[in-house]
């Protein structure tokens, strides 16, 4: 049985992706929970070390989704693979560059049967260019796009490795989603598909274009301290409270920044927000009085007053949190081995919801009964069950 699926923005897309792991299979994800159906392709098992797999929990356990796997380097399996790509709306993958056109996998096999596929194409460094054929990790991207050098420093003066893998969520698997649902669109009005080259470090130059465009447009160079955003101001910074915790302070607006100053009892900084001169000793005035209290009791007073402060919460902590909780941000899912599951529940603006979603178990997979939708007589079917190129 496939999965049911709650209706959504992109009921009726039908959506095939070849990944396992990293951009591909969080744009996947984030397709599903906007209603499309998913059906996560894989190797047959006697090619299994060809994937990573990924923990049960991953990628929200692929709920939603089911599974069909095939052999795409024997032709039998090729062949079953492209009669199933013919009714797909969206085909996901995340090869080398090369790797799908030499499977005889690639857009151009693909788009002749089937001239409206969105074709998607992830990698590292984009499809063309010096470094194309790189490996990479999301660090990588966000070290050549300049990410990195902007963010703060840890203790060996080096840059402070990221909190989340921005690279590969943001400017991946985001930036996937929105150039498949762009394409999806267009589609609307040509009846065309549409081949799509999506670069992880091109997406993460996209996050970095306001600090860019300001170096190219001014000749300022930016980095640590460079400005509001990157540590330059006392009111934009991170400060511990006397239990050890830490709170974000982001009073950027006049207004938040006085109402800060009052709250703190710093007065005498009202006049000097963006003194340069003056951010070292208001950082340090700052510093001294949350220290004076809790990190929950200056949330408690500061958090409803307009001063633009926040408790930094671990992520046990951020499961219980009262604003998430409202919004009924997390769910429990039946997982079929690992049992209930708690999960982020589809979070983002017109996503579907997760009620009516199951989790197949990945030790069934569906590609009979997907072939068999595609056209397939039950005869072939077998054949190819026989033959050991699908499974």
């Amino acid at each position: 049985m496939v999965p049911s699926q709650s209706s959504g923005m992109l009921d009726g897309i039908y959506v095939l992706d070849l990944a396992s792991v990293g951009p591909a299979a969080r744009a996947s994800r984030w397709l599903a929970d906007y209603g499309a159906s998913v059906t996560k392709i894989g190797p047959v098992p006697r090619d299994d070390g060809v994937q990573i797999t990924p923990p049960a929990y991953a990628y929200s356990a692929s709920r939603g989704m089911d599974r069909a796997l095939f052999d795409l380097k024997s032709e039998m399996g090729r062949d079953a693979f492209l009669a199933l790509a013919n009714t797909a709306d969206v085909v996901i993958e995340s090869f080398r560059p090369g790797v799908a056109d030499r499977l005889g996998i690639g857009y151009e096999d693909l788009c002749e049967d089937n001239p409206g596929l969105v074709y998607c194409s992830t990698s590292g460094y984009g499809q063309d260019g010096p470094r194309s054929g790189w490996a990479g990790h999301d660090l990588n991207y966000l070290a050549v796009a300049g990410y990195l050098h902007c963010s703060g420093r840890g203790p060996n003066g080096g840059p402070a490795l990221p909190g989340a893998t921005v690279a590969d969520s943001a400017a991946g698997g985001l930036h996937a989603v929105a150039s498949i649902c762009a394409a999806l669109v267009a589609r609307g009005g040509s009846g065309r598909g549409a081949y799509l080259d999506v670069s992880i470090a091109d997406g993460t130059l996209s996050l970095m274009s306001l600090y860019v465009d300001e170096y190219l447009a001014t000749g300022t160079e930016p980095g640590p301290g460079h400005n509001l955003l990157t540590g330059r101001n006392a009111w934009y910074d991170v400060y511990e409270a006397a239990d050890g915790g830490w709170l974000a302070v982001g009073a950027i607006e006049p207004r938040f920044f006085a109402n800060l100053c009052s709250a703190l009892g710093c007065e005498r900084w009202l006049k000097h927000q963006n003194d340069d001169a003056a951010q070292d000793e208001m950082r340090a005035d700052f510093a001294r009085v949350f220290k004076t209290r809790s990190r929950d009791e200056w949330v408690a007073d500061l958090g409803p007053a307009d001063t633009c402060v926040s408790a930094v919460q671990t992520v046990p902590e951020l499961v219980d949190d009262e604003q998430y909780c409202a919004r009924g941000v997390f769910i429990e899912i039946d997982h079929p081995t690992e049992g209930l599951m708690g999960q982020v529940a589809p979070v983002l603006a017109g996503q579907a919801g997760a009620d009516e979603m199951t989790i197949s178990d990945q030790r069934v997979t569906n590609t009979a009964a997907r072939l068999a939708g595609a056209g397939l007589t039950s005869d072939r079917i077998a054949e190819l069950l026989d033959e050991g190129v699908i499974a």
